[in-house]
């Protein structure tokens, strides 16, 4: 797309000077030069002279110059090549670009210019100055007595044709390298796709910090090389519609110090669930992505979805009962607000946006609307990137052994308890985690977060702006505990190359007294996380075997006051099945050029509420409940109270990988999962489901089925 676009830029832009084979060249610099560059045997010469004797010797040497390559010549190829050139300051010539159908021509090209003399430079007011210059080369080459007489016998062409240049003349087009994989854009977080470096972040004796996601292109670079990679999975297309299917972004535009790039967003999917009250489920997703850098320190992408579809019965049951204040049916997890589409299906528009600004190579600031998670697991007990896209504001500082990140997030409470004037209420999370790698073995993080709301036009409290407080002292002393303080710690160890160790531990509340007394006290409000990596296992490359566990405690992350608990949008900021609950999770990811296939085997036990008439205590699983108020017992609290419900859910998912650029797959996936609780209710009963789904998707963002 940018050839095609210089080319129209060079035919718009450029003059014929005379019967020369110099058939378009254009001087574009910013300020029209008083005298153009001069050669050795143009010296004396003034004004018309002067610019046609500069013209003759770019020719002239070019002619002498230019070898065709043998493959080229003897299939008696016949082409042009244009060339962008500037002469600088220092009156060196340096090529800016080059298009040409053939490679060699391209190579060919930048090694003749390279071989130019230096020559005087143009100036403006007597002063040195850069000059920009297209040019046109025939193949086969002609020399310019031929071009003259050919051209002149033709008598089409006017010497001499000026025009004035505007803006658009200093518009430099360049060919496009992939400067985003080595930029400080954020790498779009998919478990699927950070898999495939996951083991060269964590090899043995390298010192990086992996947990908090997600990471930039620039973090990456320094141990997996993505541009290496993805020139490998290119495959051979020579039109401009195969190239874009296969290899390339849609739009992608490279200039001086900046680039862009534009793609059409798809998640197209058709599938079947079983015992299911529609004829088949399906996701229609149409987005448009755009992202560019200015410069080194300036980088952006923003993404818009616009979606319907409608989704196995549990996923939609479940769906519907985070629906939000205002009538709208439902909330789709980890997308947002849905309204009715049709008579059986949801709307749910949605938008993600990055802004990072990296001033230097110690700190980067992010403002941001989208999803952050903290861990190296497949859940994140400390913060998950499950719940729908909020505005954020990220500081990420590294120096020495150092990772420091701060997040201040902007939230929702969409209940009709906190509603007021159709407007939803408005809650705030600060949260710092310092990720230290105590040594090439093993990393520590230590996590603070504080959740607190609007009261008394409070708004985003000052106090916690500041990045090196602790919260919690600043929280006591600033609302009379109405806040939510959570600690949190993390690890991770390196056994070998091939075996890493991972876990974090929550600490939502805790009593010192309680513990000693051994009775399980509702207070001890904490979860923990255990899990292992172990990369190209049975030394087969790219195959990674991955087992967790997560074990938290009831009444862990809800609050007294529901509106301080750690949620947004009627789901948990944490592990999205809340609280009060223990699950076991293996997965195996594989890859080999452009296949793939994913397995995850996730078994459960979560403790639910009954919400009946008999039945209507709060067991500690749903974090949009007070915990001081139909709390069953004081002591005595284990995981799985209440309504005791086995899951299991199994996920099998596997493809082809179309287009690199955009990780748009093909793939067919297979989801069977049952949920089993003690006694049925209206809304907790057994139920075992069977979903098969075939799609082509965009693998831009993780999309959670296992609830």
């Amino acid at each position: 797309m940018n050839k095609r676009l210089l080319g129209l830029f060079l035919l718009l832009n450029s003059f014929t000077i005379s019967a020369q084979e110099i058939k378009s060249v254009t001087v574009q610099s910013g300020n029209s030069a008083e005298r153009f560059p001069v050669f050795s045997d143009c010296v004396n010469l003034q004004s018309n002279a002067l610019e046609t004797c500069f013209y003759n010797q770019v020719q002239d040497f070019v002619f002498a110059n230019f070898e065709i390559p043998e493959n080229l010549t003897l299939s008696n190829f016949q082409g042009n090549v244009k060339v962008l050139f500037e002469v600088d300051s220092n009156g060196l010539f340096k090529v800016i670009y080059v298009d040409a159908t053939e490679e060699k021509l391209i190579e060919e090209t930048k090694r003749v210019f390279g071989k130019f003399p230096k020559i005087q430079p143009s100036t403006y007011n007597g002063k040195p100055t850069y000059a920009k210059f297209t040019m046109t080369i025939s193949i086969p080459l002609k020399s310019r007595e031929e071009v003259a007489a050919t051209t002149l016998a033709q008598a089409d062409i006017v010497p001499n044709n000026t025009k004035k240049l505007t803006e658009l003349d200093s518009i430099v087009y360049k060919k496009f390298n992939s400067p985003e994989f080595e930029s400080h854009l954020n790498i779009p977080f998919s478990h699927s796709y950070y898999a495939q470096f996951d083991a060269s972040l964590n090899q043995m004796g390298s010192n990086n910090h992996t947990a908090s996601k997600p990471y930039t292109y620039a973090e990456v670079f320094k141990y997996y090389d993505l541009k290496a990679v993805n020139e490998k999975l290119k495959k051979t297309a020579s039109s401009w519609w195969a190239r874009k299917l296969w290899n390339e972004n849609m739009v992608e535009i490279q200039g001086e110090d900046y680039w862009f790039t534009l793609n059409p967003i798809l998640d197209l999917q058709v599938g079947k669930a079983s015992k299911s009250d529609v004829s088949y489920t399906y996701i229609n997703t149409r987005g448009i992505n755009f992202r560019g850098g200015l410069g080194k320190t300036l980088n952006f992408t923003t993404t818009v979805f616009e979606s319907q579809g409608r989704f196995a019965d549990y996923f939609n049951n479940y769906a519907e009962s985070i629906r939000p204040a205002g009538g709208n049916p439902a909330i789709i997890p980890g997308i947002g607000i849905a309204k009715d589409f049709k008579t059986d299906a949801y709307d749910f528009p949605s938008a993600e946006a990055n802004l990072t600004f990296t001033p230097s190579k110690h700190i980067d600031l992010q403002l941001g609307y989208g999803r952050n998670f903290i861990g190296d697991g497949y859940r994140s007990l400390l913060e998950s990137d499950g719940a729908s896209p909020y505005p954020y504001f990220k500081l990420n500082t590294n120096f020495w052994k150092i990772k420091y990140t701060n997040t201040y997030m902007w939230l929702k409470d969409v209940r009709p308890e906190v509603t007021l004037e159709r407007t939803y209420a408005t809650k705030f999370i600060a949260n710092h985690y310092l990720s230290w790698n105590v040594s090439n073995k093993l990393n520590l993080g230590f996590f603070e977060s504080v959740i607190w709301t609007n009261t008394n036009d409070r708004g985003f409290d000052v106090s916690f702006v500041n990045p090196i407080i602790f919260y919690r002292s600043v929280e006591f002393a600033s609302s009379a505990r109405s806040g939510n303080a959570i600690l949190g710690l993390t690890y991770k160890y390196k056994w070998s190359n091939q075996i890493n160790f991972y876990g974090q531990f929550i600490l939502d509340e805790f009593s010192l007294g309680d513990i000693k007394e051994g009775d399980n006290s509702w207070k001890n409000k904490y979860g923990y996380q255990l899990g292992a990596k172990y990369y190209n296992a049975f030394k087969i490359d790219n195959l990674l075997l991955q087992l967790e566990y997560n074990h938290v405690r009831p009444y862990v992350y809800s609050h007294s006051m529901p509106i301080t608990n750690y949620g947004h949008n009627n789901q948990s900021i944490g592990h999205q099945w809340g609280g009060n609950f223990k699950e076991l999770i293996a997965i195996a990811r594989y890859h080999k050029g452009r296949y793939f296939a994913d397995a995850k085997i996730t078994m459960g036990t979560r403790g639910l509420d009954f919400d009946t008439t008999e039945d209507n205590f709060n067991y500690g699983g749903n974090i949009y409940k007070d915990y001081d108020e139909n709390r069953p017992f004081d002591s005595g609290v284990k995981v799985g109270q209440g309504n005791k419900t086995a899951v299991f859910i199994a996920d099998f998912q596997g493809g082809y990988l179309v287009n690199p650029a955009t990780n748009l797959k093909l793939f067919g996936s297979y989801i069977y999962r049952s949920f089993d609780p003690t006694k049925n209710t209206a809304t907790t009963f057994n139920q075992s489901t069977n979903w098969l789904t075939l799609g082509l998707r965009a693998d831009i963002f993780n999309w959670y089925f296992d609830y």
